[in-house]
């Protein structure tokens, strides 16, 4: 992906998450954006950081 900044779109389709979950996310700072006009840009290395933050799913034994 080039580009640096996406729209809450492409970051939903992008990451699997609803529009409503990224807009909490960002009211709760836990991801950044930036205001252009009425557009929420988020950057993109601001989405990796969030993704990198995930917690890791460690699979049980005997599962």
């Amino acid at each position: 992906m080039n580009k640096r900044m996406l729209s809450v779109n492409d970051f939903c389709r992008l990451y699997g998450i609803g529009r409503t979950k990224t807009y909490e996310l960002i009211a709760r700072g836990e991801l950044r954006a930036r205001r252009v006009g009425n557009r929420t840009l988020i950057p993109f290395d601001e989405a990796e950081a969030w993704a990198a933050k995930l917690p890791t799913i460690i699979p049980r034994a005997g599962v």
